[in-house]
C-alpha cells in the first residue's frame, strides 16, 4: 500500500484569506487527506505559510512592524483560522524557517555545479524616489498582454501571465506611487529552464496525461511556448539569502532567492520542520529521497500550475538528486464573489476570519466543496449559500437526526429498541447504500469533489426516504416491534453517517459518532465500512445508550442573507 504525501500550495503570509484562497488548495486537500486516513492508508499532510517576497515586505511596512515580526503573527493568526476550519495539516510550516534556508540554498549549489545556474547581468527598475531598486512587486503598472492596469511585476493577476517589472506599461514604485523610475543594470542568478525543458516535457509526456485538463492544458500551453531562463534571485531584506560560500559578490550585496524559488521547496522543509520536532517521527527524506512507495498530490489553484508543472520540476531534475516529484495536480479555477474576483490585496469578499466568526465550519466545507471550482469559475452568492445550506444541512441531515433521535427518546426512553428482524425495506436500503457508498468512494479516490458531495447528500435523501416511507410515528400505533426495527435502523443510518461524512464536514462528523455510549462493544475502533456493514446496518445493536443533540444546522434567513450581502458587497472594500 503505498504511502500518500499531500500538499496545498502555501498560502501567502501578507494578510488573512478569502473563502477563494480555501477552497483553491487547503479545504479540497484536506478533505482528500482526511478520506486517505480513513480508508487506513499513511498519510503526510503538509502545508506551510509563504513568507518571503516583495508582498511581506509592503505588508511589514504598512502595519508598522519588521518584516520577522509580521511574518510570526501572521503566521499564528493564519494557523489559528485553519485550525478553525479542521484543517488537518500534520504540519503547517514556514518558509523562513532555518530548514528552508538550508535545503534552498542545497538546490542553489547543486544548480550551479551541474551547470543549470549562471549569473547574469541585468537591467532592473530603479527608484530615485526610494533609493532602491525595485523588484517584482515593488512594481505595478498596465499589463502588456491585456491591459490590466493594477498589474504587478512578477505577474498579472487578471491574465495570470509572469511578468519582469520592465515589462509593464506606465510603471510606479508600490512604496511611494512615484513613476520617476529608471532602468539600470545588476547582476542576478537565473536558472536555465530553457536547457531543463526537453526533461520536462519528457516528464510531463509520462506522468501529465493523468492529471486533470486544467492542470495539464496549463503545463503544456508553457512548454509549447517554450521555457524562458529566469531570474531566481532578488534585492530583497527579507529572504533565503545567497550562500556566500558560491556566490560571495552576490551575497555581499545582498541578494535573496525569488520567492518562487524557494516557496516549493518549502514542502521538502515544513516535512523537515515536522521529523526535526519529534525524534519519534520518520525521517523528512523518507517521504521526498528516493521515495518510490510515495504517492504524491497537490492541490493548487490555477495561477500556481505553471510554478508547479514547470518552474519547479525544472528545479527538481536540474538538482540530479532522486528527489519525489509530484504524481497528481488538482488544480482549481476561481470562486468569485457575485461574479468579482476575491482578492486579499485589494480586501473584496468574504474572508476566512469573518467566516467563522459568522457560523460553523461546517457550513462554509460543505458549501465550498460542493460548489469546488473544478474545471469553471464558480460564482458565491449569499443566496445560493442559503439556499443549499438550509435545504442539504438543515433539512435533509439536520432533520431526519432529530426527527429520528428525538422521536426515539419520546417512545423507547434513551437506549435503542430491539424490535423485529430486518425485513425487505431494510435490504432494499443496505443494498442501495452499498452501491451509493461504492460511487462516493470512487468520486473521492479520483478527488470528484462535487460530484462526491452530491452522493453523499443522495446517501442523507435515502435515509428520509426509509424513514419517510416506514412511518414509524404510524407504525408505533399498530406494531411498536415495526417502529423500533425502523428506529434502531435510522439510528444506524446516523452513526454511518458520522463516519462517511467525515471528510467534508468533520465537526459535525464527530458530533455524530459521539452521540452513542455503548461500554459492552467499543465504537471507536470501527474504521471506514465495508459492504457487508452497510448492508447490515447493525453497528448499533438494541440497548445501545443515545443522546438527542441539539439542532445540528440553523437556517439561513432572509434577514440574515440582506444583512450579510449589504456588509459584503461585491463591490464593497473589506
Amino acid at each position: 500500500m503505498p504511502r500518500h504525501l499531500i500538499t496545498s500550495a502555501l498560502p501567502y503570509i501578507n494578510g488573512v484569506k478569502h473563502l477563494g484562497n480555501l477552497v483553491g488548495s487547503m479545504l479540497p486537500a484536506d478533505v482528500y487527506a482526511r478520506y486517505m486516513r480513513a480508508r487506513g492508508h499513511e498519510v503526510l499532510f503538509v502545508c506551510a505559510t509563504d513568507e518571503h517576497g516583495t508582498p511581506a515586505e509592503l505588508a511589514a511596512a504598512a502595519a508598522g512592524v519588521n518584516v520577522a515580526d509580521f511574518c510570526a503573527q501572521a503566521h499564528a493568526t493564519q494557523k489559528a483560522i485553519y485550525d478553525g476550519f479542521g484543517l488537518s495539516f500534520d504540519v503547517f510550516g514556514r518558509t523562513s524557517s532555518p530548514q528552508n534556508v538550508e535545503i534552498t540554498q542545497h538546490f542553489a549549489r547543486k544548480l550551479f555545479d551541474n551547470g543549470f545556474i549562471e549569473e547574469r547581468p541585468v537591467t532592473q527598475v530603479y527608484s530615485a524616489a526610494d533609493g532602491r531598486f525595485l523588484p517584482d512587486r515593488y512594481v505595478t503598472g498596465t499589463c502588456p498582454h491585456c491591459g490590466y492596469e493594477r498589474a504587478r511585476g512578477d505577474q498579472c493577476e487578471n491574465c495570470t501571465r509572469l511578468l519582469d517589472p520592465t515589462d509593464l506599461l506606465d510603471p510606479r514604485s508600490a512604496i511611494s506611487g512615484s513613476a520617476d523610475l529608471e532602468v539600470r543594470e545588476t547582476s542576478h542568478l537565473f536558472l536555465l529552464q530553457s536547457k531543463l525543458q526537453p526533461e520536462v516535457e519528457e516528464w510531463i509526456d509520462r506522468v501529465g496525461s493523468r492529471w486533470p485538463q486544467l492542470a495539464s492544458s496549463i503545463a503544456r500551453k508553457w512548454l509549447a511556448e517554450g521555457l524562458r531562463d529566469r531570474a531566481i534571485t532578488r534585492d530583497l531584506d527579507w529572504g533565503v539569502p545567497v550562500p556566500a560560500d558560491t556566490w560571495l559578490d552576490l551575497a555581499a550585496a545582498g541578494k535573496v532567492f525569488y520567492v518562487w524559488f524557494d516557496a516549493p521547496i518549502g514542502y521538502l522543509a515544513a516535512t523537515k520542520e515536522w521529523s526535526d520536532a519529534d525524534p519519534s517521527r520518520s525521517d523528512w527524506k523518507s517521504w521526498w529521497y528516493d521515495a518510490g512507495d510515495v504517492h504524491y498530490t497537490e492541490f493548487m489553484g490555477k495561477d500556481n500550475v505553471p510554478f508547479h508543472t514547470v518552474m519547479f520540476p525544472a528545479t527538481e531534475l536540474g538538482v540530479r538528486e532522486p528527489w519525489k516529484m509530484v504524481d497528481y495536480i488538482k488544480s482549481f479555477s476561481w470562486l468569485n464573489y457575485y461574479g468579482g474576483k476575491f482578492s486579499t490585496s485589494e480586501h473584496r469578499g468574504i474572508f476566512t476570519d469573518d467566516a467563522l466568526n459568522m457560523l460553523p465550519a461546517d457550513y462554509w466545507r460543505y458549501f465550498m466543496i460542493s460548489n469546488a471550482p473544478e474545471s469553471d469559475d464558480v460564482s458565491f452568492t449569499w443566496e445560493l449559500f442559503a439556499t443549499q445550506t438550509n435545504k442539504d444541512l438543515a433539512d435533509v441531515l439536520g432533520n431526519f437526526v432529530n426527527r429520528v433521535l428525538t422521536f426515539c427518546a419520546k417512545k423507547f426512553g434513551d437506549t435503542l429498541p430491539a424490535g423485529s428482524s430486518p425485513g425487505p425495506a431494510e435490504q432494499d436500503l443496505g443494498r442501495r447504500l452499498a452501491q451509493l457508498l461504492a460511487e462516493y468512494e470512487h468520486h473521492l479516490d479520483e478527488i470528484e469533489l462535487r460530484k462526491a458531495t452530491a452522493t453523499l447528500r443522495a446517501m442523507w435523501s435515502l435515509a428520509n426516504e426509509y424513514i419517510n416511507d416506514k412511518a414509524p410515528w404510524s407504525q408505533i400505533k399498530a406494531d411498536p416491534d415495526a417502529a423500533a426495527l425502523t428506529l434502531r435502523t435510522a439510528a444506524n443510518l446516523i452513526f454511518l453517517f458520522g463516519i462517511i461524512s467525515e471528510p467534508i464536514i468533520p465537526s459535525t462528523a464527530a458530533t455524530l459518532r459521539n452521540l452513542w455510549q455503548q461500554p459492552a462493544v467499543g465504537l471507536d475502533g470501527i474504521g471506514w465500512p465495508e459492504q457487508h456493514d452497510i448492508e447490515a446496518l447493525a453497528w448499533l445493536p438494541p440497548g445501545t445508550e443515545f443522546a438527542v443533540p441539539p439542532v445540528l444546522f440553523a437556517k439561513i434567513t432572509d434577514d440574515q442573507v440582506s444583512s450579510w450581502r449589504e456588509q459584503f458587497g461585491s463591490d464593497q472594500a473589506r
